[in-house]
């Protein structure tokens, strides 16, 4: 007997404990009275009772008695050997406690464990107590065991309530056999295994030619890289030699600047000596000027008239200074001349630093061909929140069509209520580029910043937005309310290509072969991120491009 107390035949399989008021079903499996009621008091049965075990069903519900055999060696068990079946099933169940994102197992009531397996005839899923008789009864073996799901309510005909067994590839449904003998029949049906297996082919195809991809994409990827890295060598290469060139012509100018400095100095100290020596010469005619005045006051104040008239002769006949010359015309010095010749070199680095100003201009040249484009293609997603109420947003929110039905939208900060058009939900800086086609009267494509006064505004009628407007007979441009003609072809394909930092939005008409014909270019300076919005007139539709 010690033997067998420590068997699992003396645990009941739903509660996992040892047997308390044993009851023996017709089956010969054997549960608790509380455990085995309570199984079946929490499902709906039908009128249907089954064993938790062997799923053995019994008509009607059966009436309960205590097995008295069982009660006397449950009695008589030690309890040190219970206590150690107790542990032991108390164990199993620890590991198998249900945590975040787990299945329970159906058929566990006292505590629920973690399902390891799902049956897909019985349309329930068991913990690894509970499954045990799929493994070793013969009334299991036609039943099949899969992996532990969820949604195994998904594997189940709505309508018949039976097991999805068939594809109808008429409907492309999987269907459950009476639905090929009903709404389905004389419909191209094989079972789920056959069609499986022919899609496992179009799989295999499938893979093969995503791997190709794959290693096209890689292979363009280290193209680009190597492209990368070879325009970094170049960009640093030319910085260098730019530096070199900028700082050659910043010596040199500094070298004229320096010989005009010393040519000015010279110029005025050779003036300057001029000047020294010429106001000697003066300084000492005035000094024989004066010594003269004073001869003759002291001549006129003699009463002698015989020395008076002795020494008026000298004095009068002596030789006065000769005329001052133009002191203007001995200073003149060149610095005009160098001061003009200064302004004009002035004028000539004005010149070179606007060349120098456009050479980013001739660098920052936008792709030339699509596929250059498509380098910078991104994602967008139209935003429900700013729609029109007139305008129906489809096909993932990549596809927007004017309605005359309002579609009774909530209230939003961002929604435009006068004029019928939508932005996308993100707003774009850096390189980008995209692509829609549109069809019908008339569409507006844009490119605006975000903010209250757009709301309330057309496209191409504030200083924010730039917009392009196409329609069965005309195309122009729009911005601030000016209008600009475009006379060149254009086709039911834009692309709008934005590099932010360079302040550059190109819009272009792309044929169906992919050549790339621009519409209009802006120039300018962009401060904020923008933002793609449609126009949509009545009768009207654009759809967002998926750009590989």
């Amino acid at each position: 007997m010690a033997g067998s107390c420590s068997s699992d035949i003396f645990l009941c399989s739903i509660c996992l404990d040892g047997l308390k008021n044993p009851v023996t079903l017709h089956c010969g499996h054997s549960y608790c009275q509380e455990c085995v009621n309570a199984f079946w008091d929490q499902r709906d049965q039908n009128g249907l009772y089954t064993c938790p075990q062997c799923v053995h069903p019994f008509t009607p519900r059966p009436v309960l008695s205590k097995s008295i055999l069982l009660a006397d060696v449950m009695g008589k068990m030690c309890g040190g050997e219970r206590e150690e079946a107790k542990a032991a099933a108390a164990a199993a169940a620890v590991e198998e406690e249900v945590v975040s994102g787990d299945v329970e197992c159906d058929f566990c009531t006292v505590r629920r464990l973690k399902a390891v397996k799902s049956c897909l005839v019985c349309l329930a899923s068991y913990c690894s107590t509970h499954v045990q008789p799929h493994y070793l009864s013969a009334a299991f073996k036609r039943h099949t065991l899969v992996e532990v799901s969820a949604s195994i309510q998904d594997q189940i005909c709505p309508k018949h309530d039976k097991l999805l067994e068939v594809y109808c590839r008429s409907d492309g449904h999987c269907v459950c056999l009476l639905c090929v003998m009903d709404e389905h029949k004389g419909h191209d049906t094989v079972s789920a295994a056959a069609e499986r297996e022919d899609r496992q082919k179009q799989f295999g195809k499938k893979k093969q030619k995503n791997q190709r991809r794959i290693q096209d994409k890689e292979k363009q990827l280290r193209q680009l890289r190597q492209k990368m890295d070879s325009l970094k060598c170049s960009g640093d290469a030319a910085v260098k030699e730019a530096q070199k060139v900028y700082t050659e012509i910043v010596r040199v100018a500094d070298m004229r600047r320096c010989a005009v400095e010393q040519g000015i100095r010279a110029e005025e100290k050779a003036a300057m000596s001029r000047a020294g020596a010429m106001v000697d010469r003066l300084e000492r005619e005035i000094c024989e000027l004066r010594k003269g005045e004073d001869a003759l006051k002291q001549l006129s104040l003699t009463e002698n008239h015989i020395h008076f008239l002795q020494s008026f002769q000298t004095i009068f006949d002596c030789p006065e200074p000769d005329e001052s010359p133009d002191f203007n015309i001995h200073l003149h010095t060149s610095f005009d001349s160098m001061t003009k010749a200064i302004c004009n070199l002035r004028d000539q680095m004005e010149n070179i630093t606007q060349a120098i100003a456009e050479i980013p201009e001739t660098i920052q040249a936008d792709p030339k061909t699509r596929g250059e484009f498509l380098l910078y293609s991104c994602s967008l997603s139209l935003d429900p929140n700013t729609a029109f109420e007139s305008l129906v947003l489809s096909e993932g929110n990549s596809k927007v069509t004017w309605n005359k039905r309002d579609q009774h939208r909530p209230q939003h900060p961002d929604r435009f209520t006068r004029y019928d058009q939508v932005l996308c939900t993100d707003g774009l800086s850096g390189v980008c580029y995209w692509e829609v086609d549109w069809k019908g009267p008339r569409v507006e494509v844009a490119m605006c910043y975000k903010g209250s006064e757009l709301q309330e505004s057309c496209f191409g009628y504030t200083d924010q937005s730039w917009c392009v407007s196409l329609s069965a007979s005309s195309c122009t441009f729009w911005h601030n309310e000016v209008k600009t003609r475009i006379s060149v072809h254009y086709s039911v394909t834009v692309g709008v290509y934005l590099n932010h930092q360079a302040g550059s939005l190109s819009f272009y008409s792309v044929s169906d072969s992919g050549q790339m014909m621009l519409l209009h270019r802006v120039q300018t300076t962009f401060s904020k991120p923008l933002y793609p919005g449609f126009m949509v007139s009545r009768g009207s539709s654009v759809k967002i491009r998926a750009l590989k």
